[in-house]
């Protein structure tokens, strides 16, 4: 398949006189990937940048790809440390297979999603993909018998329980039975450069026409290995890596914290656990089959049939759901500023959005205390983890001079990074009073813990 980011990416198809053999092609056609192109990589941001039209399919044939590419490159290394481990070709495809399913669980809306209506059931996407990796997907996975570069070894079989613990957080106790060589090979899809966002830094840029250093993946990759203390970076591959947390960063602040992005997330806010539990009242996980229909199509297909209802609950929904997808913005920037990341590592406090409104409203003239706004802290973000919001995080560095391989905090690797943390926003539903919550605002900031210079 021909890819704009990695140019050709190659899956497993049946050979020839093996119609019935199992393939990567089975998984890619199944209902449950496919399902992955009606749910759209950027839940808002495609919005504000009219090409982000991108989804969660893409990005899950991307990471398939890098996944493979690591699984083939660090297996040397793994087996140095971990006799145990299965055959190259095997660990190859548990990675590909792993990375093409890391998504499956997702629903409409991505990451909001599991935010705004599967932690309800205290779910979340991955713990709706190891079901559906496990149980609707579990049979065909454990047919499999290669991966691109060959066959498994004589016995060798995917688990497919072994997929679903790559992509899920384990419970300490289901850690512990975990062979040491799949603990190790799990810190690929849970640390700070991962074979999911290694894909979508790139995929993210490149869609939104966002300019910025790109990825140096291959260099990345080279350096990367494992020692007997895990997932290892060579010194020489810290610049490869500060490129990489650099283009991050910018992505956070220019794309995912666009201030229309989180305009348009603050008015997803008001109906979407409503409008999610008129469409799905019931657990999703004991119903996958209702699941799999469940996605950004079928969503805007319910609600749009709600507008000439007569009930009055969905008609009012489909009425805002009508204004976004118009792409009429509700929520109206009146103020805004950047909370530095040295402020951050001075031990700053942040309190709730809930909290910075009570003290604005405080601080407002009494004529205006009954005005709408809002207050949005992009550090309170539903999309992958903010990595400047985890500086104490470390990464194991191997120094080729004295052939010791340490625990190196982020915080150093970050200190080089010009980068700016925390988007602190104050929207209202228009700009009458811009001048006035601009005022409060910057006096809630200085008389809290977060006491900062302020942009207006």
């Amino acid at each position: 398949m021909a890819d704009p980011i990695h140019q050709y990416l190659s899956f497993t198809v049946p050979e020839d006189g093996r119609g019935d053999e199992k393939t990567e092609k089975d998984l890619i056609d199944s209902v449950w990937v496919q399902r992955l192109r009606r749910i759209y990589q950027l839940q808002s941001a495609r919005w504000v940048y009219p090409a982000a039209e991108h989804s969660r399919f893409q990005h899950s044939l991307g990471t398939m790809h890098v996944a493979g590419e690591f699984a083939r490159h660090i297996y040397a290394s793994l087996y140095d440390v971990c006799k145990d481990v299965p055959s190259a070709n095997y660990v190859e495809e548990l990675m590909r297979l792993s990375g093409l399913l890391h998504d499956v669980g997702h629903g409409p809306y991505g990451h909001f999603f599991d935010q705004h209506f599967l932690s309800d059931w205290k779910l979340t996407h991955e713990i709706m993909g190891k079901q559906i990796i496990v149980k609707k997907l579990g049979a065909d996975i454990s047919c499999i018998r290669r991966s691109p570069s060959g066959a498994f070894a004589r016995g060798e079989k995917i688990d497919p329980n072994q997929i679903a613990y790559l992509i899920l957080m384990p419970a300490a106790s289901e850690e512990s039975l975990q062979p040491r060589w799949l603990q190790l090979l799990r810190q690929l899809f849970s640390g700070i450069y991962t074979v999911d966002n290694l894909d979508y830094v790139q995929r993210d840029a490149y869609m939104t026409g966002f300019s910025l250093d790109m990825v140096d993946i291959p260099r990345l990759r080279y350096y990367t290995f494992f020692t007997k203390e895990g997932l290892t970076l060579h010194q020489s591959g810290i610049s490869a890596l500060r490129r990489f947390l650099n283009a991050r960063l910018n992505l956070y602040s220019n794309v995912y914290f666009h201030r229309t992005t989180r305009a348009l997330d603050l008015h997803l806010q008001e109906i979407f656990h409503e409008t999610m539990k008129l469409i799905c009242p019931d657990n999703p996980s004991t119903n996958l089959d209702t699941y799999m229909n469940c996605d950004e199509w079928s969503l805007f297909n319910e609600v749009k049939g709600w507008l000439t209802l007569e009930d009055a609950k969905k008609r009012k929904l489909a009425n805002e759901w009508e204004r976004i997808y118009a792409r009429e913005v509700k929520w109206k920037m009146s103020f805004s500023t950047e909370i530095s990341i040295d402020q951050v590592h001075r031990g700053t406090g942040f309190v709730s959005a809930r909290d910075y409104e009570e003290k604005i409203k405080e601080r407002l003239p009494a004529k205006l205390r009954d005005i709408s706004f809002k207050v949005d802290l992009a550090t309170q973000d539903p999309r992958p983890l903010n990595p400047m919001a985890v500086p104490g995080k470390r990464i194991n560095i191997f120094n080729p001079t004295t052939g010791i391989t340490s625990p190196e905090p982020l915080l150093d690797i970050y200190r080089f990074i010009p980068a700016r943390v925390m988007h602190f926003r104050v929207f209202a539903l228009n700009h009458d009073h811009d001048e006035e919550l601009s005022v409060a605002a910057e006096k809630a900031l200085s008389n809290t813990e977060a006491s900062t210079p302020t942009n207006v």
